[in-house]
């Protein structure tokens, strides 16, 4: 109930502001029209107004969260398959990257952001577990010579690790459902749990989490510096951000190859297998929108984080930010 209601005077609070930001960019040349019983409609008008990139094409910020829900809903059966045709399988490899980068040790709370389908929080349950008995292992065999009363005394009930729990949160609703699919089929029945939420307004409260991840959700975002503020404001002091993301090839040979990777093939494969070109036309081009590796670095920089890097993985294809909340 609280976390609702800290959410609400969150969401007022954004409203308020972006309200009287367009009001005083418009006071110009609209003469009076935020004045007077017909202001909140113009306010209403000129949100609508605002223009940002849907890939190559620009429309509203309102159509663009519209077409961006309509693009996954519409992948999100085939999501899978095609992420394995589209990267040829590199993907994988990409994502148990940034799980040994991460290096979570049990007790670990991990938010997942635009992860419906589970692929990361999948690898976080199986590294902290994999930690927990390695961990376990070492311990007996040390303890070899003691008895049970010793070991009772030198591991009490208090200093065991908590379970490590992972907290998918997604804003489209199709791609949660083949994640909470995809778990009930890896007999995952515990550790992880599923959220509707959007990144630019988390339900959650503050200093939540010890990780917060987005693995190729943070381009498709309206307002990519408001869902960093967020990031931040859920981590807990010590946090660790990360974002797994599309970003510039460094080689011209490489870049020419990826280039007609993308909008010869990716697109075909999106008709071929999943019956939807469009969408997948959407999503290469929304790579090409998204800032270089060093623009995004300063703009986790100006959210807040700290000690703040980046990795190229297969020459720039992806690249893996990181940054802590201090």
């Amino acid at each position: 109930m609280a976390a609702s209601l800290r959410l609400l005077v969150r969401r007022l609070a954004r409203l308020s502001h972006r309200s009287i930001t367009s009001a005083a960019a418009n006071v110009s040349w609209r003469s009076g029209c935020c004045l007077g019983p017909s202001s909140s409609r113009c306010l209403s008008d000129a949100a609508e107004d605002r223009s940002t990139h849907f890939g190559f094409e620009t429309v509203s910020e309102a159509e663009k969260a519209k077409r961006v829900y309509k693009v996954f809903e519409n992948v999100a059966q085939k999501y899978d398959i095609m992420n394995d045709a589209m990267s040829l399988g590199v993907h994988r490899l990409w994502k148990d990257i940034l799980l040994h980068a991460m290096h979570p040790q049990p007790g670990a709370r991990l938010l997942d952001v635009a992860g419906g389908t589970g692929d990361i929080s999948f690898r976080f349950l199986d590294y902290v577990n994999y930690q927990q008995e390695r961990q376990k292992r070492r311990a007996t065999g040390s303890s070899q010579s003691l008895s049970w009363q010793d070991i009772s005394d030198k591991y009490p009930e208090e200093d065991r690790p908590q379970e490590s729990r992972a907290v998918v949160c997604d804003i489209n609703k199709e791609m949660l459902k083949v994640g909470k699919q995809r778990a009930d089929s890896m007999g995952i029945v515990s550790g992880v749990s599923w959220v509707v939420g959007d990144a630019e307004e988390l339900p959650f409260d503050d200093d939540q989490f010890d990780i917060y991840t987005i693995a190729f959700g943070i381009r498709n975002v309206t307002h990519i510096n408001q869902a960093l503020l967020e990031a931040f404001r859920v981590l807990k002091p010590g946090g660790r951000f990360m974002c797994l993301e599309f970003s510039k090839v460094t080689n011209p040979v490489l870049a020419s190859l990826y280039d007609a990777y993308s909008f010869q093939v990716i697109p075909v494969l999106g008709e071929v297998i999943a019956g939807d070109w469009k969408s997948y036309q959407y999503l290469v081009e929304s790579i090409r929108k998204f800032p270089d590796q060093e623009e995004f670095k300063g703009m986790i920089e100006d959210a807040g984080f700290c000690c703040v890097q980046y990795f190229n993985f297969t020459g720039g294809v992806v690249a893996l930010h990181s940054g802590f909340k201090l």
